[in-house]
């Protein structure tokens, strides 16, 4: 079953569901309120005749004109009840219901029947327990308690009397579900649409892109649906910038391999036809071989990065001589470059908990960049300073080509190289930056490159936090 039926089904269920629950417990609330209201006419009836009752005993200084007390509540003793309005011109609330399910018992202070409208029990007979409402009739002018009067609807009396509003209201309430239940179904069938058709949408894009087509979704609306396609969008874009660096990878790749081995073929084939001698052939030999370690060494780390298996050996290292070391090591290719390589360090940089080698490992991708970005006659200045309290701070400047304002956000993508770097021939697969910045936020730490355009130049800035700095 599709998700658009299992929508619809699940929201049809809920509306019926939804409607037998509501006529159920309308239909039981109504009928139960309705018993409460009749109690509560047997509650003010009995307070009413216990007023009657206690004004007549008072006027009369006895039961004497009982009667008149229940006659003009609609009761009389021994005749068929009937009913006129009260001496103080009250119209009695009751005047319009049938007495015929109301029992009214009038009983003494000794416990004796007086009246009983049912004639079921006899006057002066010893009154049984009686149910209903009981309220006490008083002689006004002792206020002394005189007799009770009993009074008890039957709530049978619903049965006949309510049994037709009820039937009313239960056919309302079912016509008015069915209503509302066949709206139910129809605004499910469009909101089925409405939900399933980028899920739709979504899987079919997801096939082109198993295809190979990295397809847009257009975006709707700004709910979850919306967002899913916004994020879909996002993933297709990644997977397009992903396979257009592994096109450039395989071109770089191809082109940084086939250098050295085009050295080494010629080499040996000199080597073997006698035109070098085994000095000349096997230290340009060695030196392709190096560059080829390098090219596989930078992939190796980039797949460790990737499986977070990037291990760290710290140990308390003092930064001034890892700096002092770097530049002593990459001073031979800045002269041969005829770029001058200086440092600056500010003050007495602390020691770091680092692996030194990894750490080694980013400055160098960093100050060969430099180096090779770099026209002769251009610098690269590593500069080293405390900031505050907070982090130790390595900036490497050169005055090389520089980056233009849409490349920056992408120099630390893998495999990203600049259309300049490119053109003029720099060499590189765009795997450095990438590796330095994992390296640098392994040990905690944020790298970040600005340029102000074309021609002005690259910083690269390496915070370290003081946080892994060593006291003493």
């Amino acid at each position: 079953m599709s998700l658009r039926w299992r929508i619809m089904g699940a929201t049809v269920l809920v509306v019926v569901l939804a409607v037998l629950i509501s006529v159920a417990v309308g239909y039981y609330a109504t009928q139960s309120r309705l018993g409460e209201f009749v109690d509560e006419i047997g509650d003010d009836e009995a307070v009413q005749l216990a007023r009657n009752l206690s004004r007549e005993y008072t006027a009369s200084g006895g039961w004497n004109t009982a009667d008149r007390a229940l006659s003009e509540a609609g009761y009389s003793y021994g005749e068929t009840p009937g009913g006129e309005g009260s001496d103080d011109g009250e119209e009695d609330h009751l005047e319009a219901l049938h007495r015929d399910p109301v029992r009214v018992v009038v009983v003494g202070s000794d416990g004796r029947v007086l009246r009983d409208n049912f004639s079921e029990l006899a006057p002066g007979q010893p009154a049984p327990d009686l149910g209903g409402r009981r309220e006490t009739v008083s002689d006004l002018a002792t206020n002394q308690p005189v007799g009770y009067v009993y009074v008890d609807v039957n709530r049978e009396f619903l049965s006949s009397e309510s049994h037709g509003f009820l039937n009313t209201l239960l056919l309302i309430t079912v016509v008015g579900g069915a209503v509302t239940a066949v709206v139910a179904i129809l605004l499910a069938g469009w909101l089925s649409r409405r939900i399933t058709a980028p899920v739709t949408a979504l899987t079919e894009a997801t096939q082109a892109i198993a295809q190979g087509d990295t397809t847009q979704l257009p975006i709707t609306s700004s709910d979850e649906l919306g967002r899913m396609s916004e994020a879909f969008n996002h993933m297709t874009s990644a997977l397009e910038t992903q396979r257009e660096l592994r096109r450039r990878l395989v071109n770089d790749v191809s082109h940084e391999l086939n250098t050295p081995l085009s050295v080494i073929q010629l080499e040996a084939k000199g080597l073997h036809d006698g035109l070098q001698t085994p000095e000349q052939a096997s230290d340009l030999i060695i030196g392709e071989v190096d560059r080829l370690r390098g090219l596989v060494s930078d992939l190796n780390s980039l797949a460790e990065t990737d499986y977070g298996e990037l291990g760290l050996t710290v140990e308390a290292s003092s930064v001034s001589a890892l700096l002092t070391a770097e530049v002593e090591r990459w001073q031979p290719h800045s002269r041969a470059r005829e770029v001058d390589l200086s440092l600056q360090i500010s003050g007495d940089l602390p020691d770091m908990d680092l692996d030194r080698l990894r750490m080694s490992q980013a400055l160098g991708n960093v100050v060969s960049n430099a180096i090779d970005c770099s026209e002769a006659g251009g610098s690269v200045a590593i500069r080293a300073w405390q900031e505050r309290e907070e982090a130790l701070v390595i900036s490497v400047v050169d005055s090389g080509i520089g980056i233009d304002a849409e490349d920056l956000p992408h120099v630390f993508d893998r495999f990203y190289r600049t259309d300049q770097s490119r053109s003029r021939g720099i060499p590189g697969t765009g795997l450095g930056l990438a590796i330095t910045r994992a390296i640098v936020e392994a040990h905690g730490g944020t790298a970040t490159v600005e340029s102000g355009g074309p021609g002005q130049g690259v910083t690269v800035v390496i915070r370290l936090p003081l946080a892994t700095t060593l006291e003493g």
